[in-house]
């Protein structure tokens, strides 16, 4: 028999997030995302930039993962991130200031590939911050992606 839920785990290396029996988790991984269901096969995988979310009843939380590792056990999702964020505490305004911030960076960076790549990745992370924050309905979804 398949069980009922999964322990959702997230750590960062600053301090351990979350720890909650939940029904549902989706996670962003290296080559998009991942739905992990109760009883889903055991994985390791690289964790991508974007939104982390688990359904818990008829409720929704919403993260901005920024980079990592999921490990999925039985019954078990753990979440070793770079960084990650909840979504209701995201501060909008910082999160586009640095998106902007980045794509003059990018647009400046020339030839150069070691700025394009660390202009790209801030961008990157300073989208999944967004995206997450209007996922949570912190910021209407029209603005959020530019």
């Amino acid at each position: 028999m398949l069980p009922q839920n999964l322990e959702l785990e997230i750590v960062t290396p600053e301090k351990h997030m979350l720890d909650e029996t939940v029904d549902y988790v989706e996670v962003p991984g290296k080559e998009g995302y991942m739905g992990i269901l109760p009883g889903h096969a055991p994985l390791l995988s690289q964790l991508g930039m974007g939104t982390l979310s688990y359904r818990k009843g008829g409720d929704v939380q919403y993260f901005a993962a920024l980079g990592g590792f999921v490990e999925v056990l039985p019954g078990r999702v753990i979440v070793l991130a770079d960084a990650c964020e909840r979504a209701r505490e995201i501060d909008v305004e910082r999160a586009r200031t640095s998106l902007e911030k980045a794509r003059g960076e990018l647009a400046q960076s020339g030839s150069a590939d070691n700025k394009k790549a660390e202009a790209s990745a801030a961008m990157d992370r300073a989208q999944a911050r967004l995206d997450a924050a209007s996922k949570a309905g912190q910021v209407p979804a029209s603005t959020a992606r530019h």
